[in-house]
């Protein structure tokens, strides 16, 4: 049995420039989606595919105008959500009719059909307050958690409902692991978390294991304020960033959390040389012996990171046996 540790760094701008595609091209059209992350897995060995984007596929689902930069991250043009009436007025979206949501599912379905069985696809949807904040802007979010709490929990109620919808849908499609993009929580405080979102994410895990699948979390930034909470709601998968402490982590998040992560995806996996790459690489993955871990960079590989350096770390990282069963 393959013993190597898992190897599985998110990719999004890289994949689509790797497979000779525009980020417009990858996120809008769901076959250069599965066609750059095929390419990928074949190329360097990971360890799963995914459908992962960007955090507007639910967004313009429900009905805000989301535009496609050449070579950029799609971006959100307006504020749809400004009041409580507009919440009690959002409608939860038709999955399969709305472009940016349907695409995605067929994304997934023709990636479980064409990459290896035995490599998981792992599908993605937004996390209950980061949805929230694409709906309703980011600041205007934060400032309701403390001016307007009740606005905050009944947009968070009605995102759910779709939040649970696509995730369902994802699932039917043949992912085995559905990602949870929260990233906007390690923006806010402990209290705030056990307040208005740890519930949320609770349910919303409970949901998707019910239906089969694993759940990978995913919060970029520093999480270390967090990481006591984050075991009530059971996520098989945690993505650590660079800056949180790998051993508090572990400590923390228990022996039978995933931990995915955690080299600086610029300053160590963009910047480095191999040689150093593959040190760091190594001294990680020997930290980690033992343990359940999943060899990533903290967040996204970016777009200008050489390709001989994430051969460099799956090269490095075949030095250690995995405790991943």
């Amino acid at each position: 049995m393959d013993q190597r540790i898992p190897f599985h760094p998110i990719l999004m701008h890289f994949a689509a420039r790797y497979a000779g595609y525009s980020y417009r091209e990858f996120a809008s059209d769901h076959r250069k989606l599965v066609e750059s992350n095929l390419r990928c897995q074949e190329d360097f060995e990971l360890d799963a595919v995914g459908l992962i984007s960007d955090p507007y596929r639910e967004t313009a689902a429900f009905g805000s105008s989301v535009t496609f930069p050449e070579e950029g991250v799609p971006r959100c043009n307006d504020i749809l959500i400004r009041n409580m009436e507009d919440v009690h007025s959002l409608k939860n979206p038709d999955l399969m009719k709305s472009e940016r949501t349907s695409d995605r599912i067929l994304a997934g379905k023709e990636l479980r059909k064409l990459a290896d069985p035995k490599v998981p696809v792992i599908g993605w949807i937004e996390g209950p307050l980061a949805e929230c904040c694409n709906l309703a802007g980011v600041n205007e979010v934060l400032l309701k958690l403390y001016m307007e709490p009740d606005f905050v929990r009944a947009l968070m109620d009605k995102v759910m409902v779709t939040a649970r919808e696509f995730a369902k849908a994802q699932v039917e499609a043949g992912c085995e692991i559905i990602g949870v993009g929260d990233a906007i929580c390690s923006q806010i405080s402990e209290e705030d978390y056990r307040e208005f979102v740890k519930e949320h994410h609770r349910e919303l895990f409970g949901f998707i294991h019910n239906l089969g699948a694993k759940v990978k979390l995913h919060i970029c930034g520093n999480i270390a304020h967090l990481l006591g909470e984050l075991p009530y709601s059971a996520p098989d998968i945690v993505d650590l960033d660079w800056m949180v402490d790998m051993d508090q982590a572990h400590q923390l998040l228990g022996e039978q959390t995933i931990r995915c992560g955690n080299l600086d995806p610029v300053g160590i996996i963009q910047e480095k040389g191999v040689e150093e790459i593959g040190s760091e690489t190594l001294q990680l993955c020997c930290k980690e012996k033992g343990r359940r871990f999943i060899l990533a960079g903290g967040c996204e590989i970016t777009v200008n990171t050489p390709p001989s350096h994430l051969r460099a770390m799956r090269e490095a990282s075949r030095a250690i046996p995995s405790e991943i069963q």
